[in-house]
């Protein structure tokens, strides 16, 4: 066995919806940003159901002023079996 990092998805989802709440950014804001067509998306992200694209991290990061770091939420204590 081997630890390795994992993305926690519902506290990555949490810090979405903290930092745009903090950057005064409405759902409909980033919706627009991004140019999709609906906002669900975005909903799913906080909810920590899907996480965003690395390209769609790096402008929401720009876009809330934050580093990836600051975004995304890192288990460390997973383990993982490794090996054919």
């Amino acid at each position: 066995m081997v630890n390795l990092p994992t993305i926690d998805m519902t506290g990555t989802g949490q810090n979405i919806n903290r930092l745009r709440k903090q950057a005064g950014l409405s759902v409909k804001d980033l919706q627009d940003i991004f140019g999709f067509a609906t906002p669900q998306a975005i909903y799913k992200w906080q909810q920590g159901v899907a996480l965003p694209t690395i390209d769609n991290l790096v402008v929401l990061a720009a876009v809330l002023q934050v580093r990836l770091d600051d975004i995304l939420v890192i288990d460390a204590a997973t383990q993982m079996q490794i090996g054919a």
